[in-house]
């Protein structure tokens, strides 16, 4: 028994650690949504997007989850006309960054609610634990 709740609270931390990853890349491309580049023509941020992989975790033999990589969408750049910026073209148009503020707040939703989940297998866990220390006493 102890070794399932071990490998629940494994899994539930490996959980939680990668919906907190994913939720610092939303961050990143929600403060980063407006960011054009520096010289005319070069290209503006582009969104991240994050990937995951199951493993094998070594401790308790049971299948978690892990980041596998952080990619940036090579998605068309939108462009905007605003001959007065910087980083605008010979023809005006500035690139603006791939990123969706509505896709991105979606995303984090998601996040927050699967590590909502990771964090409640986590605290059963540990209060499974608990109180099997308590009846061993």
């Amino acid at each position: 028994m102890a070794s399932e709740l071990s490998g629940a609270l494994s899994i539930s931390a490996a959980g939680m650690d990668a919906q907190a990853m994913r939720l610092r890349i939303v961050a990143e491309n929600l403060a980063n949504q407006d960011t054009t580049a520096a010289l005319p023509g070069a290209d503006a941020y582009r969104r991240k997007m994050i990937t995951f992989q199951s493993v094998m975790d070594s401790v308790s033999g049971m299948p978690t989850v892990k980041v596998r990589g952080v990619t940036s969408d090579q998605g068309a750049l939108p462009q905007k006309y605003d001959p007065s910026n910087p980083a605008a073209d010979a023809q005006g148009y500035v690139k603006t960054p791939n990123v969706n503020g509505f896709v991105e707040v979606m995303d984090m939703h998601e996040a927050e609610r699967s590590y909502n989940a990771n964090l409640s297998v986590l605290q059963a866990s540990r209060s499974m634990v608990s109180k099997t220390i308590e009846i061993l006493k």
